[in-house]
């Protein structure tokens, strides 16, 4: 008699395949430009009352971050960021947005890409006095043909803190209030830059910090790109980074800045040659 045989199935077993950390010595992919100023030169005037005002200035403004742009009076900084908002024109160089170059733009192209993907926050906050606060804040969209977005506007004037004050006129609002109304205006059609040129220059120190602090939340919460025109060291220590000019130059850049480094470093663009 036969006796039968058992054939016994071993089971097979999958081994998960291990994930792959990164290596030390490996550098994380570089944060996308927002924007981007290459070998730039703007002069002003002719002859010998030629002034250059930027003398190949080249500068990367990384997206999603907060950048303070500063220097000594007559360094340029102004003109580099009116360059980069496509307020002035330049006489040689690039000046890209994303991957558009705005030195081939006409002037209409221009002014349609600074209506639709920029915004602005100035000193004197530029406000139309007959407007309510609400009306302020949905201008850009407003001028545009553009309905606001409910639940966005509704987003932003609760992170402004402003939901109170909607139906005030500039008029009846303070100083910080209108400048937050501004921030508001700025931010509403979700931009792809904010310029801010000295925001906080007609603020006492307590609304000042207050804006500050809300422009940094910008880029944390909302992955807004934000570059600022100041000569305030405590405000550069809220950006990411700061960017030095000296002489129409990009001379140097500052990462995690704080007041005290940002102050020394400023204090070596302002002693004299040889000290």
């Amino acid at each position: 008699m036969t006796t039968p045989t058992t054939t016994t199935t071993t089971p097979t077993t999958t081994t998960p395949t291990p994930l792959t950390a990164p290596r030390p010595d490996e550098t994380p992919a570089p944060t996308p430009a927002a924007a981007r100023a290459v070998d730039v030169v703007k002069t002003y005037g002719r002859g010998e009352a030629a002034v250059r005002a930027l003398d190949s200035a080249s500068v990367t403004i990384p997206s999603g971050r907060f950048t303070a742009v500063m220097g000594p009076s007559g360094s340029g900084k102004s003109t580099l960021v009116h360059a980069l908002a496509g307020l002035d024109h330049i006489d040689s160089g690039r000046i890209l947005l994303g991957n558009t170059d705005l030195t081939t733009l006409s002037e209409r192209e221009r002014t349609l890409l600074r209506r639709e993907r920029l915004g602005f926050v100035f000193q004197a906050f530029n406000l139309v006095p007959a407007l309510t606060a609400a009306e302020n804040i949905a201008l850009p969209l407003t001028l545009a043909g553009r309905r606001p977005d409910p639940a966005w506007r509704a987003e932003l004037v609760d992170m402004l803190g402003l939901g109170g004050r909607l139906e005030h006129r500039p008029a009846q609002l303070s100083g910080g209030q209108q400048q937050r109304v501004a921030i508001g205006r700025a931010l509403v059609a979700r931009p792809d830059l904010v310029f801010a040129d000295e925001p906080t220059g007609n603020l006492d120190s307590r609304s000042g910090a207050a804006v500050l602090a809300f422009l940094r939340d910008a880029t944390r919460s909302l992955g807004q790109t934000i570059v600022m025109v100041t000569h305030d060291p405590v405000a550069a220590a809220y950006a990411d980074q700061v960017v030095f000019l000296s002489d129409g130059r990009v001379v140097d850049e500052l990462a995690a800045p704080t007041a005290e480094s940002v102050l020394a470093r400023m204090a070596r663009l302002d002693a004299p040659e040889g000290a």
